[in-house]
């Protein structure tokens, strides 16, 4: 049996953007890796059965969508990390590094 997580986190940055800010390419690119990055960093590589990342970023509103399957783990495996609340993690963190992103781009 797997387990099926996801995750869907919206932010409005339109207040945040400008001809100086970050190119769309660059907060997406951001936001993929920073929430790829928490997913990596509660499961082994292999651990991970389909990871798709989903980031759109329109108009100043960021969107990411994480959808995480990892097998249920053996008796004797341990305590894995539940799937839905590393998903929400990961795209919380996706627009916790955007954030960031047009933190430095405004300094």
């Amino acid at each position: 049996m797997t387990r099926d997580a996801s995750s869907d986190e919206s932010t409005d940055g339109s207040s945040r953007t400008g001809a100086d800010g970050p190119s769309d390419e660059e907060v997406v690119r951001t936001a993929a890796e920073a929430a790829e990055g928490v997913v990596f960093s509660h499961y082994n590589g292999s651990t991970v059965a389909d990871l798709d990342v989903t980031v759109t970023f329109e108009e100043g509103v960021l969107d990411v969508d994480v959808y995480l399957n990892v097998p249920e783990p053996d008796d004797d495996a341990g305590d894995r990390p539940d799937p839905d609340a590393v998903a929400r993690e990961a795209a919380e963190t996706a627009g916790e590094a955007v954030d960031e992103l047009f933190e430095e781009s405004s300094a």
